[in-house]
Formats: structure tokens, sequence, C-alpha cells
């Protein structure tokens, strides 16, 4: 999960993915001026990176042996 191609498409992935759950999970407290659910924010990036890695870590691994 650390190798250099797997982090650099998770972490594309993650950018893409957790804007899109950010836009639709806070959009309602950034049109009414509320605070920022800031672990859901982070959660909302988190979750595509970690789903991404694992699964480009287990392909890695299935093609190698």
């Amino acid at each position: 999960m650390i190798a250099r191609p797997v982090v650099a498409n998770a972490l594309r992935v993650s950018a893409v993915v957790g804007s899109i759950l950010n836009a639709i999970n806070q959009s309602a407290a950034v049109w009414n001026g509320a605070a920022i659910d800031w672990p859901r924010f982070a959660l909302n990036y988190a979750v595509p990176f970690l789903v991404a890695s694992y699964s480009a870590a287990r392909v890695r691994q299935a093609m190698e042996g």
C-alpha cells in the first residue's frame, strides 16, 4: 500500500471523490454559513484514499504472485 504508484493514484482518487463527497455532505453548511464539520471533512478524503490504496495494493499483489 505504500508503493509510490499506489499512493499517487490513491491521492488522485481521494481528491476527486473526497471533493464530491464534501460538496454533497456539507453543501448546506457552506451555503447557510454554518461551521464545517472537520472530522467529516477529513473522513470524506480518508475513506476513498484507503479504499483506492487497498484495491490497488491487492491488484499489484495478485499480478506479482
